[in-house]
C-alpha cells in the first residue's frame, strides 16, 4: 500500500505542481484572503473526484465517445480567453485588488466559487492527467485505491500551500504595481494556455 499511495502522490504532484489558470487563482485568493478555505476545498475535492472516476476508468469513455475531446478544447479555450482578458484589464486599472480589501465590498462566496469551479471542470488538461493519465498509471498497481488515495493527498497538500502559503507574498504585494504585475502574468498565462488548446484542435 505504502508503495501505490506515494507512486499516486508523487505522479499527482508532478502533474499539478505546473503554473496554470487553477493555480494562478487559488495564489491570487491567498494574496487576498479572499475565501482561501473554501477554494482550496473546492479544488482538492474537485480532483478528488476526478481521480477517483479516472482510477475506477472512466478515462474508457473519451475513447468510446471522441467527440468530448474537441467540445472540451473549445470550451475550455474560450472561458480561459475571456477571463484572461478581465486579468489585462485589472492589471490595466491598477490597484483595483488592493482597494477591494481596503473598504470596497469583497467578491461573494458564490462568485468566487463559480469562478473556481469553471478554471478547474472547464479546463480540457484537469481530465487528460486525472481521468487518462492517472487512471492508466493505477492499472500498474494492485492497490489501486491506495495509488488513488496518494494522488488525492498530493492535491489537497498542493493547494493547501499554495493557498496558505501565499500570505508570506503579502509584503510584496503591499505594492499596486506587483498586483498588476500579478493579474499580467495571470492573464499571459490563461491566453497561452488558450492558444495551446486551440492549436490543438
Amino acid at each position: 500500500m505504502t508503495q501505490a499511495w506515494m507512486a499516486g502522490f508523487g505522479l499527482g504532484l508532478s502533474l499539478i505542481v505546473a503554473i496554470g489558470a487553477q493555480n494562478a487563482f487559488v495564489l491570487r485568493q491567498g494574496l487576498r484572503r479572499d475565501h482561501v478555505l473554501a477554494v482550496v476545498l473546492t479544488c482538492a475535492l474537485s480532483d478528488a473526484v476526478l481521480i477517483a472516476a479516472g482510477v475506477a476508468g472512466f478515462g474508457v469513455l473519451t475513447q468510446r465517445a471522441p467527440w468530448l475531446g474537441p467540445m472540451m478544447l473549445w470550451g475550455g479555450a474560450a472561458f480561459l480567453l475571456v477571463y484572461g482578458a478581465i486579468a489585462f484589464r485589472s492589471a490595466l486599472r491598477g490597484g483595483a485588488a488592493l482597494r477591494a480589501r481596503e473598504g470596497a465590498a469583497p467578491v461573494s462566496l458564490r462568485r468566487t466559487l463559480a469562478v473556481c469551479l469553471a478554471l478547474t471542470w472547464g479546463n480540457p488538461h484537469v481530465y487528460l492527467d486525472t481521468l487518462v493519465l492517472m487512471g492508466a498509471v493505477s492499472a500498474r498497481w494492485e492497490d489501486r485505491t491506495a495509488f488513488a488515495l496518494g494522488g488525492m493527498a498530493a492535491s489537497a497538500v498542493f493547494f493547501a500551500a499554495l493557498g496558505y502559503g501565499a500570505r508570506l507574498l503579502r509584503p510584496l504585494f503591499a505594492r499596486p504595481a506587483a498586483w498588476r504585475w500579478l493579474d499580467a502574468g495571470i492573464g499571459c498565462v490563461m491566453w497561452w494556455i488558450a492558444a495551446g488548446l486551440l492549436a490543438g484542435v
